[in-house]
């Protein structure tokens, strides 16, 4: 049993359900957050945080001392992981963090254009245990990506075409993740594509949207210029915008559709549907409150 884990993105969808996920097991968790009081908040200080910023080298330290595990996880903002998160993982293997369990994404062992790829083959160059998790598109992209044009245009605007996608939610995820910390010589030096139970296109989320939030919600397909334009108006950073774009767009050739096996495999039953994250999560996507005249 590995004693301390590292979360690394604590506080963002995915570092939140694998600190939930380890706490359950009992396993020792400290958050690396941007704020520790935030955090503190957050979790009503039952979860011991640290300030940590990949950007940040005199932050790295501290932040793993007396931590046997790390859960590394790549920030969308960003893009060159050379000066970030290898030299980070450098440092967590001087520390002594005996497993590192990295949340890449599907086809980043052979897409060499996503900062995943590097930091695959930056693990896989070292000589200590590693676990490579590669989810396929996150459920939670509906409250995170697409949350702002679903609460204020009823609307889903990606360029991903007539492409189907297994969403997986990132309870399932979180999981496998926390699965990897409990029987660490189990899981080393593994790679789990990681989806969830069906493949479907975007017109069928909008449907589900729908049903569930009791208003209309459409899907108008995206052209690329106008999508990276569109995050771009939001304010996301190049690297960014051309990550997220280059993914949706691998959904126009099936590059996420594949129903893999693996996670139910891993967890003994089948993953969650997307129906079954909306209806749980409905309050996030209500409409905002209207001005006062």
């Amino acid at each position: 049993m590995t004693k301390r884990i590292l979360v690394t993105g604590a506080m963002g969808n995915v570092g939140r359900e694998v600190v939930r996920a380890l706490r359950v097991r009992g396993i020792d968790v400290r958050a690396a957050v941007s704020s520790v009081a935030s955090a503190e908040e957050y979790w009503n200080g039952e979860v011991k945080s640290v300030r940590f910023d990949f950007r940040d080298a005199a932050t790295w330290s501290a932040a793993l001392e007396g931590c046997s595990g790390v859960f590394l996880l790549r920030p969308p903002p960003i893009a060159d992981v050379e000066k970030t998160l290898n030299p980070f993982v450098d440092i967590a293997r001087e520390k002594k963090a005996e497993h590192i369990v990295f949340l890449s994404v599907a086809g980043a062992g052979e897409n060499k254009i996503i900062p995943h790829h590097k930091v695959e083959m930056h693990l896989k160059a070292s000589v200590a245990p590693y676990t490579l998790l590669r989810p396929g598109f996150f459920a939670q992209n509906l409250q995170d990506a697409y949350l702002q044009d679903i609460c204020e245009a009823d609307r889903l605007y990606v360029p991903a075409g007539k492409g189907r996608a297994a969403f997986v939610d990132l309870y399932d995820v979180a999981e496998v993740a926390a699965e990897a910390f409990v029987a660490p010589e189990k899981h080393a030096n593994q790679a789990y594509t990681l989806t969830g139970p069906e493949a479907i296109g975007f017109d069928e989320v909008a449907k589900i949207l729908s049903d569930v939030l009791g208003r209309s919600i459409r899907y108008r397909a995206a052209s690329v210029v106008g999508y990276v334009w569109h995050l771009r108006r939001r304010g996301l950073p190049w690297g960014q915008c051309i990550v997220q774009t280059i993914l949706h767009v691998g959904l126009r050739f099936g590059q996420a559709e594949r129903v893999d096996p693996t996670m139910e495999a891993l967890l003994g039953r089948r993953g969650r549907t997307l129906r079954m994250y909306v209806e749980t999560h409905r309050a996030i996507w209500r409409k905002p409150s209207a001005k006062p005249q």
